[in-house]
C-alpha cells in the first residue's frame, strides 16, 4: 500500500478536485472532533459533570444533532441590516479557515500547496478573518453586533503582532519560511549533538511557543479573551442576529480554526507530522505522517481549550496591556536572543 501511495501521481486536474474534496471534508470533520472532544467531553470532565449523554452512544452524536436543528432553522435577517454584506459575512470568516488548511501539510507530500513562504502565507490568511467580523457586524444593523465587531478588530490587530513575532524566533533557527522545511529542520537537528529526539522547536522556542498560544486564543475570541461575544455584556456580540445555519457557520470556522492553528504551532515547535527515530525522507509518512500530526494537534488543543475551560474575561484595557506591555517586548527579547544564539553557534 505504500509504495501505491508513494507512485500515485494523478493529472493536475485531478490532483486538484482531490485536493478540493479534502479541504472540503476536513473542516467539518475537524470541527465535529474538537466540539465533541473537548467543548462537550473534556470541558464537563474538567467541570465534574457528565455533558451530552443522550444523542448516539454517551452523547457523542450530540454536536451532529445540534448540525441538523441549526439548519433546520429559519433564516432571518433584522431590519435595516445589508443583506448581501450579512449574508456574505460569515463566508468571509470561513473562507479564511479553508485558505489556512491549504498549507498545513501532514507529511513532505500530503498537502494541498508546499509553498516556499508557508509561514507568511498562514500569517496573512489569518488576519482576513477580521474582514468577516467586520462585515457581520456593521451589517447587522445593531449596537451590540457592532460594538463586538470593533472589539474584535481592535483585538485581532493588537495580536496579530505578537503572533508574528512569536515564530520569527522558529523562522530564525529554521532558516526557512516553507512549513515542511520547518519540520525537516526540526527532524534532523541534534541537541548538544544528540539526535535522538532531533531538535523540536519547543525546547529553544518555549517563550515563542508561550506567546503564539495566547495570541492563537485571542484570534479565536475564546476566554479570557472572548470580549468580541461577550454574552453577559453584549449578547454574544457580532453573532447576535445570526440563526439557523450562518450562525452554524461561525461555529464551524471558530473551531476548524482552532485545529488548523493547532496545526500549525505543532508543525513550527513540535516537529509537525515527522517522528525522531524515521527520516523524514521516508515513504511511511504517507500513513504515519497524518497520525503523528493528528496526535500533536489534539495535544496542542487540550491547552488551548484547557485555557479557555480555566481563566476569566479579561477587561479590555488589560488586553490591550497584556499584548502591547508583555507579548511584544518579551516577543522582542526573543527574537534578539535567538539571533545572537544562531549566531554564535
Amino acid at each position: 500500500m505504500i509504495p501505491m501511495l508513494a507512485s500515485f501521481a494523478p493529472p493536475y486536474w485531478l490532483s486538484t478536485v482531490i485536493k478540493v474534496l479534502v479541504v472540503g471534508a476536513v473542516v467539518p470533520t475537524t470541527a465535529l472532533i474538537l466540539g465533541v472532544v473537548f467543548l462537550f467531553k473534556i470541558m464537563s470532565w474538567m467541570q465534574s459533570r457528565l455533558g451530552p449523554q443522550e444523542a448516539g452512544p454517551r452523547g457523542l452524536l450530540q454536536l451532529l444533532a445540534d448540525g441538523v436543528k441549526f439548519i433546520q432553522k429559519e433564516d432571518i435577517a433584522p431590519n435595516g441590516a445589508d443583506l448581501w454584506v450579512f449574508k456574505a459575512a460569515p463566508l468571509v470568516v470561513l473562507s479564511s479557515t479553508l485558505l489556512l488548511y491549504v498549507a498545513l501539510p501532514a507529511s513532505a507530500h500530503l498537502v494541498v500547496e508546499n509553498l516556499d513562504v508557508g509561514v507568511f502565507y498562514v500569517l496573512a490568511i489569518s488576519s482576513l478573518s477580521v474582514i468577516g467580523v467586520l462585515m457581520a457586524g456593521w451589517a447587522s444593523a445593531n449596537k451590540y453586533s457592532l460594538m463586538g465587531a470593533l472589539r474584535a478588530a481592535g483585538q485581532l490587530i493588537a495580536y496579530e503582532l505578537p503572533m508574528v513575532l512569536a515564530v520569527m524566533g522558529v523562522v530564525i533557527q529554521a532558516g526557512t519560511l516553507s512549513l515542511n522545511g520547518i519540520v525537516f529542520a526540526q527532524n534532523g537537528g541534534a541537541i548538544f549533538g544528540w539526535t535522538g529526539i532531533g531538535n523540536p522547536y519547543i525546547l529553544t522556542q518555549f517563550i515563542g511557543f508561550f506567546i503564539f498560544i495566547a495570541a492563537v486564543q485571542a484570534e479565536l475570541t475564546q476566554p479570557p479573551f472572548d470580549m468580541p461575544v461577550a454574552e453577559s455584556e453584549i449578547v454574544s456580540g457580532y453573532q447576535v442576529e445570526y440563526t439557523g445555519f450562518r450562525f452554524l457557520i461561525f461555529f464551524l470556522a471558530e473551531f476548524a480554526t482552532a485545529f488548523v492553528f493547532a496545526g500549525i504551532a505543532a508543525v513550527m515547535f513540535l516537529g509537525g507530522w515527522a517522528v525522531p527515530w524515521l527520516s523524514a525522507n521516508s515513504d511511511w509518512y504517507y500513513v504515519l505522517g497524518p497520525a503523528v500530526l493528528f496526535a500533536k494537534v489534539m495535544l496542542v488543543s487540550f491547552i488551548i481549550f484547557w485555557v479557555r475551560f480555566t481563566y476569566p474575561r479579561l477587561r479590555e484595557d488589560q488586553l490591550q496591556s497584556f499584548a502591547w506591555k508583555f507579548l511584544i517586548p518579551l516577543a522582542l527579547v526573543n527574537i534578539v536572543a535567538t539571533a545572537i544564539l544562531k549566531v554564535v553557534f
